[in-house]
């Protein structure tokens, strides 16, 4: 990789650490869109887990006393169910594939009955988007839009979405950087320079990011957020359907 572009990627990092720190959301989906243009599915995957884990485990701590435990562990808990059953699958799908998966996502969500509609606070709810998102996370390198539906769901406040998201965010993240740097494949071909860089740059994205969160209204946060996971939902859809059709040689 150049060094010009290794510098626009390192400043893609830090904006789409910025975006997550202010909706806990978004930014690892453009950057996972990013990343898999320019590398390697596993590769893309190795290094977009590291992004966020650091991006996601700042954001933590930041908002660590708003974390909401309970939904986290049974969220948890379905997330480690998944991916015991996708170990023994160990399914790489194509890079177009990958991202309708992600697109398709909150759409589904919006078409499910009302007693299936997500609520974070719920145990069993948990369980079932702890699972599903595990399953696209490894499928497609983030849950996307589902896990944001998700936490919007129920009546959790701003920072508590934020932050309890995160907490989630972290395992789910190093789950996916096991199974792509050693499961699927012995090696992701990982650089440490660059993937010391993204480190740095999550955690500067994500510091810039919070004061913005503190002048939100919740109504604010949840307006932006719906309007922004359909947009991503939308492009992930399109360029997903335009590489089916035309792919890449």
């Amino acid at each position: 990789m150049s060094s010009t572009l290794m510098l626009g990627l390192i400043l893609t990092m830090v904006a789409t650490a910025f975006l997550s720190g202010i909706f806990g959301m978004a930014g690892g989906l453009i950057l996972m869109g990013v990343l898999l243009v320019l590398l390697p599915l596993p590769e893309a995957m190795a290094l977009h887990a590291v992004t966020q884990m650091a991006s996601n485990g700042w954001r933590g701590l930041l908002w660590w006393r708003y974390v909401r435990w309970r939904a986290a562990a049974t969220f948890l808990t379905g997330c480690a169910l998944a991916f015991v059953g996708w170990t023994f699958w160990r399914y790489v799908p194509s890079t177009p594939v990958a991202l309708i998966l992600l697109g398709v996502s909150p759409f589904l969500v919006r078409l499910l009955p009302a007693d299936l509609k997500p609520d974070p606070e719920r145990w069993l709810h948990g369980a079932l988007y702890g699972s599903a998102c595990m399953t696209l996370m490894l499928l497609a390198g983030v849950s996307g839009p589902l896990i944001d539906a998700y936490f919007l769901g129920g009546t959790l406040e701003r920072r508590q979405i934020v932050a309890t998201k995160a907490v989630c965010q972290i395992f789910s993240h190093g789950a996916k950087f096991l199974y792509f740097s050693g499961i699927v494949v012995q090696a992701a071909g990982l650089d440490p320079v660059l993937a010391g860089c993204a480190v740095v740059a999550s955690m500067i994205g994500t510091s810039l990011a919070r004061p913005i969160l503190e002048r939100l209204s919740d109504t604010q946060y949840r307006r932006w957020a719906g309007h922004i996971i359909t947009t991503i939902a939308v492009v992930y859809l399109a360029q997903g359907g335009y590489l089916l059709l035309w792919p890449r040689p």
